[in-house]
C-alpha cells in the first residue's frame, strides 16, 4: 500500500460524502415554501427610488430536478465506493479494474517475448528483434531520466560507459531494473571539519588525476583513509555491493569541481532509481536489461 494512504482518508471522505447530502437536504428544506398550494412571494425589505427587492421562491420543478439528483448521488454512494473503504453493493473497484486491464494487456503481448525466453541476458542483447523491442521499451520507461541517447545528465548515471555503482553484469542490471536502487552518500559535515572538506576535496580530485593543491593531499589523504575509505575503500575503487563510486576513474555524477565535491561531503547525496517490477512483466525486464547490458557490450548499425 502507498506510504501515503492512511484509514483516516476513508474516514474523511465518508464524512465529506455524507455531510454534503444533508447539507443539500437542509437547504431544500429550509425553502420548502413550494409544498403548500401556491408560492409564497416575500419582500426582502430593501426598495430603491419605487422598486421593490422580491424574494421569489425557486420553481418547484427544479427543487423536485435536485431532490432526484440526491437521491441518484446516495444510490451511487451505497453502490459503488464513494464512502471511502467502503467498496459499495457492486464490488466495483477501480484499481481491481485497472490491474485486470494490466493482466490482460500482459496476456496479450505474452506471444511476442515467447521465443526469447530460453535465451541468456547477452544472447537477446546480440538479437536485432530483441534490440528493437529492448529500444522502445527504454524509450518509454527509462529515457525521462537517462535520456533517449542512455548517456544520462548531472546525477543520472550514463549507461553507455563501463562505470557501474552496483556492477554491469547482465544479473546486476536485472536485479536494478527490478528492484530499484536507493542511493545514500551520508551527510558527513558533523563529522569533517571545514579545512579537512576542502583538503579531502582535493584529494579525491588527484585520485582522477585532476588538478588539485599539492599543499593539501596529505592533508586530505588521512581524511579521506578515516573518513571515507570506509565506503570508498582505502584506494578510492569504490564499492559495488553497497553502490559506493569509484572515485579514480574520473567519471562523475554530480561534478567533480572542489565545491561540489565539498558539498557532497558536507549535505550528502540521496539518488532513487524505482522498481520496475510493478510496472513491466519479467519478459519486458529482461529484455530491457538486455537492451541497457548492449550499450558497452554488444555493436548495433546505425540502421538499426
Amino acid at each position: 500500500m502507498n506510504e501515503f494512504v492512511h484509514s483516516g482518508w476513508s474516514i474523511w471522505v465518508a464524512a465529506v460524502s455524507i455531510l454534503g447530502v444533508v447539507f443539500v437536504l437542509w437547504l431544500l428544506w429550509t425553502q420548502r415554501r413550494w409544498l403548500g398550494t401556491k408560492t409564497v412571494v416575500t419582500k426582502t425589505g430593501h426598495e430603491w427610488d419605487g422598486v421593490t427587492e422580491l424574494n421569489h421562491p425557486i420553481p418547484r420543478w427544479w427543487t423536485v430536478m435536485y431532490l432526484g439528483l440526491v437521491v441518484i448521488g446516495i444510490c451511487i454512494m451505497v453502490l459503488y465506493p464513494a464512502l471511502g473503504s467502503f467498496d459499495g453493493l457492486t464490488g466495483f473497484n477501480s484499481h481491481k479494474q485497472v490491474e485486470e486491464k494490466l493482466q490482460e494487456y500482459r496476456q496479450t503481448i505474452a506471444p511476442v517475448y515467447k521465443e526469447f525466453e530460453n535465451m541468456s541476458i547477452p544472447e537477446i542483447a546480440k538479437n536485432d528483434k530483441a534490440h528493437q523491442i529492448g529500444e522502445r521499451l527504454f524509450l518509454n520507461n527509462c529515457a525521462t531520466c537517462h535520456g533517449s541517447d542512455a548517456k544520462g545528465a548531472k546525477n543520472i548515471p550514463n549507461l553507455t560507459d563501463h562505470d557501474w555503482l552496483h556492477g554491469g553484469e547482465p544479473e546486476n542490471i536485472l536485479q536494478t531494473i527490478t528492484n530499484g536502487r536507493y542511493g545514500v552518500m551520508a551527510p558527513l559535515a558533523a563529522a569533517v571539519q571545514p579545512d579537512d572538506r576542502v583538503a579531502i576535496a582535493n584529494y579525491v580530485r588527484s585520485l582522477s588525476g585532476l588538478s588539485s593543491d599539492p599543499t593539501l593531499l596529505a592533508q586530505g589523504k588521512k581524511g579521506f583513509e578515516t573518513i571515507c575509505a570506509a565506503c570508498h575503500g582505502v584506494d578510492g575503487k569504490g564499492n559495488q555491493q553497497i553502490g559506493a563510486p569509484n572515485l579514480t576513474d574520473n567519471i562523475w555524477l554530480g561534478g567533480n569541481s572542489v565545491d561540489t565535491i565539498v558539498k557532497t561531503i558536507e549535505h550528502g547525496r540521496t539518488n532513487v532509481m524505482p522498481a520496475q517490477a510493478n510496472h513491466l512483466t519479467e519478459d519486458q525486464i529482461r529484455m530491457l536489461a538486455a537492451y541497457v547490458w548492449s550499450f558497452s557490450n554488444v555493436e548495433h548499425s546505425a540502421s538499426e
